[in-house]
């Protein structure tokens, strides 16, 4: 598609990255009016009355998720390398899962697990990537690495729980700056959690990411020894090949 000159180039990842963004932008306006019309929260005596907190919350996770989703169009261009189509369509699959449907939708407190599912999900795909940005990083020139597929692995592993647990201690601050429940240590109705009740929420998050990345760690080491010895016995058989052709020769 060419549009004033410029050639455009159209892909399910380009259209699920244009729906996110316009749903976000929307969201935000939405949650900017309804954050100014919420009545205070010492007035709301119900628990299906949303409050200013939840709005915020909405709020700076929407404008979160529109600075996180450019991420991937910054490194592409800063480091010269290509993400592939498949990870980037999983990056905004996930924002969308995360921000749209568990935060304006409800679907933390509709389905059962939703977090859980949601953390599991990013481990999984935080794991491919690390796989994925060593495979990048190896056909730079200035770059060159020669892992073994046991440290890509690791790598990996180390990387998706690193960032669950950075998400972990985002979650920590915000809800102290802004007085917020991302941590989930206060049930619905504002009652605080008590001991592990408390710890809960987060421990899950980490254990089940930590879970998670292991079991793509796992996948991709055997992943990467079969293709090995798949390529490494595709160069035995080409050079008997030309042995034998050299000896008819």
């Amino acid at each position: 598609m060419k549009f004033r000159g410029k050639e455009i180039k159209l892909s399910w990842r380009n259209i699920i990255g244009a729906f996110l963004f316009i749903t976000l932008v929307f969201a935000i306006i939405f949650t900017i009016i309804n954050l100014i019309q919420a009545p205070p929260e010492d007035m709301i005596h119900d628990d299906t009355t949303k409050t200013k907190s939840d709005y915020t919350l909405r709020l700076v996770q929407s404008l979160l998720g529109l600075f996180v989703m450019m991420i991937p169009s910054i490194i592409e261009k800063k480091f010269s390398i290509e993400i592939p189509d498949f990870m980037g369509i999983m990056y905004f699959l996930f924002l969308y899962c995360a921000i749209y449907l568990g935060e304006y939708k409800d679907f933390y407190y509709v389905i059962p697990y939703w977090d859980m599912i949601l953390h599991a999900f990013s481990a999984v795909m935080l794991g491919t990537l690390g796989f994925e940005l060593v495979y990048l990083l190896n056909n730079i020139e200035r770059f060159k690495l020669n892992l073994s597929p046991f440290f890509v692995a690791l790598f990996a592993f180390c990387f998706a729980v690193t960032v669950g647990s950075l998400w972990e201690i985002y979650e920590f601050v915000v809800d102290g700056a802004l007085g917020l429940n991302m941590q989930k240590f206060a049930l619905q109705d504002g009652s605080l959690l008590l001991g592990r009740e408390a710890l809960k929420d987060t421990m899950e998050d980490i254990i089940v990411d930590t879970l998670a990345a292991l079991a793509t760690s796992v996948v991709g080491f055997f992943y990467m020894i079969n293709k090995s010895h798949f390529l490494k016995k595709k160069e035995e058989k080409a050079f008997k090949e030309n042995q034998s052709m050299a000896g008819q020769v």
